[in-house]
Order: C-alpha cells, then sequence, then structure tokens
C-alpha cells in the first residue's frame, strides 16, 4: 500500500504489481487523484479506517509533510501490517512520532513504524526512492539483509 498520492506513490503501485503485490493506493483527498495513479492501483482508498490490513500487508508512507498524517497513520499502525514505514531523512526526526501520540497510539505501536525507509543507494529521485524501498520491502519479506551478496564457501548452491 502507498499513502498519498504522488510520483513516488506511482511508481511504486507500478513496480509493486510487477513485483507481484496486490497495490492499493490511500489518498484521503480525492483531488490529487490522476487518471495514472488510478490505473497502476489495483485498488484506491480514501478513508484509512476502512482498510483491512493483514500480517502481508506492507504500507508505504510517501509523504511526511502531510497535515492530516496522524489521523491518516493511526489507523494504518493500529491494524498491525507486517511492515510500515514513512519516507524522511535519517538526519532529521520523523514527524509521525508526535502525530501518532496525538490521536493516542502508544509508544509501542509508534516504534513499529520503520523511518528511515529503503536500502542506502543514495537516492534522491522518485525511480530511485521506489527502486530502494522495494528492494528493502523485498529483502526483508524473504528474510536477507537486502546488501550485496557474500561469496559462498563449500558446495551448496542456495537461492540468490
Amino acid at each position: 500500500m502507498a499513502v498519498y498520492a504522488g510520483p513516488l506513490a506511482e511508481i511504486l503501485l507500478r513496480w509493486g504489481r510487477e513485483l507481484g503485490y496486490r497495490t492499493v493506493l490511500l489518498e484521503p483527498d480525492q483531488q490529487r487523484l490522476s487518471d495514472a495513479l488510478r490505473s497502476v492501483a489495483d485498488e484506491v482508498a480514501h478513508d484509512p479506517t476502512t482498510i483491512a490490513l493483514d500480517a502481508d500487508a506492507d504500507v508505504v508512507v510517501t509523504d511526511h509533510h502531510r497535515e492530516d498524517i496522524g489521523p491518516v497513520m493511526a489507523p494504518l499502525v493500529h491494524g498491525r501490517p507486517r511492515w510500515i514505514g514513512i519516507i524522511g531523512s535519517p538526519r532529521h526526526t520523523g514527524p509521525h512520532g508526535p502525530a501518532l501520540a496525538a490521536e493516542g497510539v502508544d509508544e509501542d505501536l509508534i516504534a513499529t513504524v520503520h523511518r528511515p525507509i529503503g536500502l542506502d543507494i543514495g537516492s534522491r529521485e522518485p525511480a530511485e526512492i521506489a527502486l530502494s524501498i522495494l528492494a528493502g520491502l523485498v529483502a526483508d519479506r524473504n528474510d536477507r539483509p537486502g546488501g550485496p551478496h557474500q561469496p559462498v564457501t563449500g558446495s551448496s548452491d542456495e537461492d540468490a
């Protein structure tokens, strides 16, 4: 699931589909939706309280500047998805913590939100950011560290 419409969400949804994900876009402000975004999402939702999350769901919040971050993220965090993260620089404290606390979310649940997200590849543009996020999600889902392959010693041949 990508939360909030924009160039990053569009790429995450398009590539997520290619990776076999069922794609969902959550955008409370319907005026921000474009035909391109609608076309890459299997589902478009506007109310976070209506989304049924399960232990297999991955949630990426693609904008940390939105005023409604607390009310939008709180139901998602309470839904206990497999993984939830929000974009942002590792050099700054994210706004989601205080915003979620203001919504009554306890510290243990706030701590489940990953930030920063994605692999550290020096991403700057939306496509690079999406690549790092999706690579990190696939690595996490497959219980891999997400770094370079390590040389294999011995005769066993594991899947890459």
